[in-house]
């Protein structure tokens, strides 16, 4: 029986796409005429370059041949030497490309072929849409070809599809300089509604009193970076501002929980809004006043405009999909991330961990100035706090965290515009601190960098039972027994005589189920 003989037939390159698109009738999105008026004007308008060449590239261009004339200007302007048809012929000579642009002649009817150069930018953004359309075509039947293939892990490929648009869009994205007059008027107009406010803050209230003094509230288009080791409360620390703002204030924010899922949070958050131990909402094994508080308590958190978000290794490209839906249709006014070294910034190549980490900080960064509002990113410092040692071990200043201490990249520190570390004296059986105060249930919340203000350091109280950070004046909540008890507050429950302490309500909230 003869062989028979198996074709495959395979995807058209790059390189004869063109040809292909032909084939079918259509060609590539394409300006040729109009390539030709801008390298003619460029060739002999004296500032035609400096207008196009923020936004034009050689591979901007459809022709070769304009490519490599383009790209020959391109090494004029660079070496400030004048740009002309003698001096651009002579730099394709050195180049040696001056057969692929077309020779000496063509060059002399480009000059010709330019009649006025007064809609040149005008021209020129035609041909960088051109060039971006063809850029699309291109991503889009790579996508497509990858999608075909079975062995393609289809979430890697949404990944990789999401980082080369990332990266397409933000080459492409130029935002024009601004007269300073608009700018002077908006600037007037926030500084207006400052003086307004009866607190005298120009950003969001966290709720913690002397923070807001010395932050004047969390600002828009900041990125700020909380810091500490495990243990110090920093997810407890965003709770219980999450509480202060969306619960108490009504503020909208969206939390990102890339440690923990949402029902975890959630009942983080129960700790923390309804005074009972965290042990006891693990296990369930409440007293009946416990039911009754906790049904009280959590009736405050239904209807609160927080936002959770539990998506494990998040992107900064979902996130930004997201982070765009929530302000869009949600009004939130506030991002929390919890927390940056459990993001990724895949689809692209990277170095190393810290090239990527950076990547996700300046993207941190650019979001926040994006949809202005403040980001706030907690993150995690490396061990050289434990290993820090000093002449005395007890002193209060010995495991104090600095800037030197954020992990995996000092890009964190570079691009965010306040730096805040959380400090507990306490957990490293510190009990006094410089200025011979107690530091037992206390934290400081230390201010180690802010672009746009004093630097500082701010006292809380921590309550580790509830996970909770309160004001040092705020109402502590009761504290436990030597049995682990934690006795009700009778003025906030419905107690008589008959049972002081109150009793389970069997008509409990909807939704409600015993942890």
């Amino acid at each position: 029986m003869p062989e028979q003989k198996v074709t495959t037939r395979r995807r058209p390159t790059r390189s004869n796409e063109q040809d292909s698109l032909a084939q079918l009738g259509r060609l590539q999105p394409q300006a040729v005429e109009l390539e030709k008026a801008v390298i003619g004007a460029c060739i002999i308008e004296q500032d035609a370059f400096a207008t196009v060449s923020d936004f034009l590239k050689p591979q901007s261009f459809y022709e070769s041949k304009h490519q490599v004339i383009f790209q020959a200007i391109q090494s004029l302007a660079a070496a400030n030497s004048p740009i002309d048809v003698l001096t651009v012929v002579e730099q394709l000579q050195k180049n040696g490309e001056l057969e692929n642009a077309g020779g000496a002649a063509y060059i002399a009817d480009l000059s010709r072929s330019m009649l006025s150069a007064a809609h040149l930018e005008y021209h020129a953004r035609i041909v960088a849409q051109k060039a971006l359309a063809r850029d699309l075509i291109s991503y889009t039947s790579e996508i497509q070809r990858l999608a075909f293939d079975d062995g393609q892990d289809i979430q890697e490929l949404m990944q990789k599809a999401e980082g080369q648009l990332f990266e397409l869009s933000k080459s492409n994205l130029k935002k024009d300089f601004t007269q300073i007059d608009p700018v002077i008027n908006e600037a007037y107009e926030l500084l207006r509604k400052a003086a307004a406010r009866t607190d005298g803050l120009s950003g969001l209230a966290s709720g913690f009193d002397k923070l807001d003094a010395m932050t004047s509230g969390w600002q828009n288009s900041d990125l700020i970076i909380i810091a500490a080791r495990p243990a110090m409360g920093k997810t407890a620390f965003v709770l219980s501002m999450a509480r202060n703002m969306a619960v108490d204030r009504q503020i909208p924010l969206a939390m990102f929980s890339l440690e923990m899922s949402n029902v975890q949070l959630v009942n983080r958050l129960l700790v923390n809004v309804c005074e009972i131990s965290g042990e006891k909402i693990k296990s369930g094994q409440l007293a009946n006043y416990e039911w009754q508080q906790l049904d009280l308590k959590m009736r405050e958190l239904f209807g609160a405009p927080l936002y959770v978000d539990d998506t494990p290794s998040l992107s900064v490209f979902e996130l930004r999909t997201k982070a765009r839906r929530l302000v869009r249709d949600y009004g939130v006014k506030m991002i929390i991330i919890d927390y940056l070294q459990l993001m990724n910034a895949s689809g692209m190549s990277y170095g190393s961990r810290q090239e990527e980490v950076s990547t996700i900080s300046r993207s941190l960064k650019g979001l926040a100035k994006e949809l202005n509002i403040p980001i706030i990113a907690l993150s995690q410092l490396n061990r050289s706090v434990e290993q820090r040692t000093s002449s005395n071990p007890e002193s209060p200043d010995s495991k104090r965290p600095q800037l030197s201490d954020l992990r995996e990249s000092g890009a964190i520190e570079q691009d965010a515009d306040m730096v805040c570390f959380i400090h507990r004296p306490e957990y490293y059986k510190i009990y006094k601190d410089a200025h011979g105060n107690d530091t037992k249930g206390m934290a400081e919340i230390i201010i180690a960098k802010h672009r746009n203000g004093a630097v500082g350091d701010v006292r809380l109280r921590f309550r580790s039972e509830f996970a909770r950070f309160l004001n040092i004046d705020d109402s502590m909540p009761p504290m436990p027994d030597d049995d682990g008890t934690i006795k009700p507050i009778p003025s906030k429950l419905n107690t008589d005589a008959d049972d002081p302490f109150g009793s389970l309500d069997n008509t409990m909230a909807p939704n409600v189920t015993p942890f």
